[in-house]
């Protein structure tokens, strides 16, 4: 790795069915088209679509490493140029540090993850690093019951679990208006 490059962590947050998988996917392609080395992780809690793919709710995808533990992408990032990371907020904190020195040693750190849960409040995580950043992309959804830009995650179920992994049968996005905490 060039060590004289400058690493550095970019978010892609927002609401569920914003389009963050996608501009992932989007971004992780170019660097492929760029000849970077490119790889991309997820949690292995997140097994919606595929175990060995990233897949955007558009049915894009690319392959992945799905892992258990942030600290796990050490294992595969010494020739790495690019790496992504996929629902980051399923991630302890210690997908901070593992960002932070993989930025340090020259690699593009591209994240895509909820800002925030279906109360609205910050998964902390992705707040500290989106204050850490040096590229945020916030992308909005459509409301589900006006129409109107939304930048919330409706839950839909009774479940009061910070985490629940799931899709429209569990979460519609919302405007500010329409959302319901």
């Amino acid at each position: 790795m060039n060590k004289n490059r400058t690493g550095t962590i970019e978010v892609i947050c927002g609401p569920m069915f914003s389009g963050k998988t996608e501009e992932l996917i989007r971004r992780l392609v170019r660097g492929q088209i760029a000849k970077k080395n490119v790889s991309i992780f997820k949690n292995a809690v997140d097994n919606r679509y595929s175990d060995e793919y990233v897949v955007s709710h558009n049915k894009n995808k690319i392959k992945c490493q799905s892992i258990k533990e942030a600290e796990e992408i050490f294992n595969y990032s010494n020739e790495i140029d690019i790496i992504g990371i996929d629902e980051t907020q399923f991630f302890d904190l210690s997908i901070i540090d593992v960002c932070h020195k993989l930025a340090n040693d020259g690699k593009r750190i591209i994240i895509a993850g909820l800002d925030r849960d279906y109360k609205s409040i910050p998964f902390e995580s992705m707040a500290y690093l989106l204050a850490h950043a040096e590229k945020i992309t916030k992308l909005s959804s459509i409301c589900m019951s006006c129409g109107d830009y939304a930048y919330f995650s409706q839950r839909l179920t009774d479940d009061e679990s910070q985490i629940l992994v799931g899709e429209s049968e569990e979460y519609e996005a919302r405007c500010r208006k329409c959302f319901k905490p």
